[in-house]
């Protein structure tokens, strides 16, 4: 019997099957058409399967200059955020891709220029020594002072020897000094074309006034190999030339880079839960919304030396299904759920943990109860703010008229270096019938519905940020961002 095909719906697990097969391009197009579709959807998904295709791209994609490369991610960065403009994980991961180039190709100027000097160096210590000719050694400077040195020159005495006759001396002890006199005389003021030999005893030495204006005379003395001549440019030597016209092949470090990138999205989440120590105490009681699985293994780490109770929101009406799933540990099925049944471990209940699940509307009344609220996020932006479910914005106010701390849980990967400009091009807004039915009628047509599926957080509500990286204040995301993103790769 011949076996039956099953049927596959599309999705990330679907797309990186096909990324082993399909061409580049196609590949590409997939991906664009996932996006605009929602079939891929959620930060963590997207950022996979922008890692995986970035992959693909620089595994088959031959260059001869890097540049090329860059203008390669470039455009496939641009064509990624233009199918999905509110997914800013896909930019997050092109800039971050973009920034291991650019950093691995200055490296590797770096180890040029090295080799350069090293080059230089080496055939500088080879070069042959010196013939002993006494026409190519300079000539030594004397002990005393010299007729050019200004201190002589500051202490020079009159000329005339009659001067020295004052005194009653004899003509035989005023000629003696007359000639000890000539012997230091000051010499004239040069022009640019006198010298300062005095009497042929002197060396020659050109003046500096006509530095400019004698044409250069070649250097008794050879210059080494691979050192820069005062009158010509140093030519390189063979093997010097040969490291500079063939650099070292970036590929397998730059392949290397993205898959410390994709371990990154892999273990970000563990990564994280292990400093729920540090912010989780006995006896709590902590306020969380919808089923971010980033929020349930910090919850989930905590549980194991710590005794506390959860208070989670429904989330309705977009993830109200997911949030029972979360605590009752049942998967949903729901193919644009991000969490996976193996992503699921232990679930809330069995971990020992207190969990209250109340409608919204209770949060206002329940948070002066409440010693901290975390929240999971969508997206967190430069200035502090950030992009999650629906609803969260209303817990964070509430959490701000009870003065009761805000945390964040949130990975790297979704901090973006935009500025939130237009804060409605941020909002994504889903199907309105799960707030109305279509069945009446009657209502629907007389009333615009809206069904909003993300809240900006403005970073004024929110209090302490915790990352793979540590625990940070909104005030200090700048130097995250400046950190990982290249100011050259912020705007795609």
């Amino acid at each position: 019997m011949p076996s039956k095909a099953v049927a596959v719906s599309p999705g990330l697990s679907s797309y990186l099957k096909s990324l082993k097969t399909n061409s580049v391009e196609s590949s590409i197009e997939h991906l664009i058409s996932l996006l605009k579709r929602r079939q891929i959807r959620n930060s963590r998904p997207c950022a996979i399967a922008t890692a995986y295709l970035l992959l693909r791209v620089v595994s088959l994609f031959r260059w001869t200059d890097i540049e090329q490369l860059i203008e390669r991610i470039h455009r496939v960065g641009q064509r990624l955020c233009a199918a999905q403009p509110r997914e800013l994980a896909v930019g997050n991961i092109v800039r971050r891709v973009l920034g291991l180039i650019r950093e691995e190709a200055e490296d590797d100027r770096d180890v040029d220029a090295s080799q350069y000097s090293d080059a230089g160096n080496e055939s500088q210590d080879s070069s042959p020594p010196r013939p002993d000719n006494p026409s190519t050694e300079r000539t030594g400077l004397s002990s005393s002072i010299t007729t050019f040195s200004p201190l002589r020159h500051s202490a020079l005495e009159p000329t005339n020897s009659n001067l020295f006759n004052t005194d009653g001396r004899t003509d035989d002890e005023a000629g003696s000094k007359s000639e000890i006199t000539q012997t230091f005389q000051r010499p004239p003021l040069l022009t640019s074309h006198t010298s300062y030999a005095v009497n042929n005893t002197a060396p020659t030495v050109q003046s500096m006034f006509s530095l400019l204006t004698q044409e250069g005379t070649p250097s008794p003395i050879p210059t080494p190999p691979g050192m820069q001549s005062p009158n010509a440019r140093a030519s390189l030597t063979p093997q010097h030339s040969f490291k500079v016209s063939h650099p070292r092949d970036l590929k397998p470090d730059i392949i290397g880079g993205i898959e410390e990138i994709i371990d990154e999205l892999d273990q970000v989440d563990d990564q994280i839960a292990a400093y729920a120590l540090e912010h989780i105490h006995s006896n709590e009681i902590i306020m969380t919304h919808t089923s971010s699985l980033t929020v349930q293994k910090f919850l989930l780490k905590a549980a194991t030396k710590r005794k506390f109770t959860v208070i989670h929101t429904e989330s309705f009406p977009n993830d109200h299904e997911a949030t029972y799933a979360t605590i009752i540990g049942k998967s949903n099925k729901d193919e644009h759920d991000e969490l996976s049944p193996e992503s699921f471990q232990k679930p809330l209940i069995s971990a020992g943990i207190t969990v209250i699940l109340i409608p919204d509307s209770g949060v206002f009344a329940l948070m002066s109860r409440v010693n901290k609220v975390i929240l999971g996020t969508h997206a967190v932006l430069a200035n502090g703010g950030l992009v999650a479910a629906a609803g969260a914005k209303t817990i964070a106010k509430a959490a701000q008229m009870h003065k009761t701390p805000v945390v964040i849980v949130s990975g790297v990967y979704k901090l973006s270096p935009v500025y939130p400009f237009d804060f409605e091009g941020l909002i994504e807004y889903g199907d309105a019938s799960k707030i109305f039915k279509y069945e009446d009628g009657d209502l629907v047509q007389k009333v615009d519905v809206e069904n909003p599926l993300f809240d900006y957080v403005p970073a004024e509500l929110v209090d302490l940020y915790i990352t793979n990286l540590g625990g940070h204040a909104p005030s200090y995301l700048y130097r995250i961002v400046s950190d990982h993103y290249r100011t050259e790769d912020i705007n795609l």
